[in-house]
């Protein structure tokens, strides 16, 4: 840990938490230039970033920043939000699976998609306002079920309640599948799978207006989370108001991955992933709020460019799902040995 001073302000930092930053935000730029120049018309790095900075020619800078640049944007700000949220949750849960996948809120976000895909007909914009819906409508159910009067909200009855509710929200999701039409059943399967396919500024704005907001109270709010790993009791001791702190954490976090999820569909894995590999990479304990939203944009981006370079074309959310899933196991074989060692 060094400490840099100017003046009376002084800013606390860890070099290789900062190598690690700064290595993960070049690895997620990197991947999206190549994202950007993939597909039928390849387009070289050197000529995207040209485009980028307005010195190429006409049609290159149109097929690059009108045709696909957003989905790259997207894919960006979609793996931060997730990378974010999951730090979040698992913080606050103290459980490794405590993520927004497994606790039922991506799902509820789902669920809000698909009525408004298969019982409402809605068009972009009502699915979006539907997505969020969900996702706040299911984190606000399972807190309030998970509240306790005098106790609070602990972490280990959160995860299982959002356990539940997941189950529940996709039993539903199967159910409004199996009864939707040819057509409307395709289009609500392709769109929980999890994709980037087809997006454009209407989905990459309003993500990116939704993490200017919530990031920064992220962030505001690291150190009283970083407290909270301690214990709810140690935590009080040192003037951290758990619950109000924990309320406010669970409201950023669900607006994270709501805004990703409306903008992407619901893409696995990557809320899972992203916090673990970000405390594994900068050898840190606690909430990697910043290092974790990195790790995020360096997963599903080059997890993106993977399904663009497949023999046959499918959404980002299948390869998250299997590496993902690989991922999975690996933590639950290493956790269990650990256990009985």
């Amino acid at each position: 840990m060094r400490v840099m001073r100017a003046g009376a302000l002084s800013v606390r930092w860890e070099p290789r938490a900062a190598a690690v930053c700064g290595t993960l935000a070049l690895v997620a730029a990197s991947a999206a230039v190549l994202v950007v120049g993939s597909g039928e018309f390849p387009i070289s790095p050197p000529d995207v970033v040209r485009a980028l900075i307005g010195q190429g020619d006409q049609a290159t800078e149109f097929i690059v920043t009108t045709l696909r640049l957003p989905r790259a944007v997207t894919g960006l700000l979609a793996g931060l939000a997730l990378g974010l949220s999951g730090a979040i949750f698992q913080s606050i849960s103290r459980n490794p699976l405590g993520s927004p996948d497994l606790i039922g809120f991506t799902t509820g976000s789902a669920s809000g998609a698909l009525l408004q895909i298969l019982v409402f007909g809605g068009g972009a914009v009502a699915i979006t306002v539907s997505s969020v819906a969900g996702s706040v409508l299911t984190a606000l159910g399972v807190y309030l079920v998970a509240y306790r009067r005098g106790g609070g909200v602990h972490g280990v009855r959160l995860v299982l309640i959002g356990v539940a509710a997941a189950a529940m929200l996709q039993a539903l999701n199967s159910y409004l599948i199996t009864r939707a039409e040819l057509r409307e059943g395709y289009e609500a399967a392709f769109w929980l799978t999890g994709s980037l396919n087809g997006r454009d500024w209407d989905q990459a704005v309003p993500l990116g207006i939704a993490l200017a907001v919530l990031v920064p109270a992220a962030l505001l709010l690291a150190r009283p989370l970083g407290m909270g790993e301690l214990g709810d009791d140690a935590a009080q001791a040192l003037g951290v108001p758990v619950q109000r702190t924990r309320a406010l954490l669970t409201v950023v976090g669900v607006g994270l991955v709501a805004a990703a999820t409306a903008a992407a569909g619901p893409v696995p894995f990557v809320a899972l992933a992203a916090p673990q590999l970000a405390r594994r990479l900068t050898r840190r304990p606690g909430a990697q709020l910043l290092p974790a939203a990195l790790t995020g944009a360096a997963l599903l981006v080059p997890a993106d460019l993977i399904s663009l370079h497949l023999p046959v074309a499918m959404p980002v959310g299948v390869v998250t799902g299997v590496l993902g899933g690989a991922y999975l196991a690996w933590l639950l074989s290493t956790t269990g040995r650990k256990g009985m060692a």
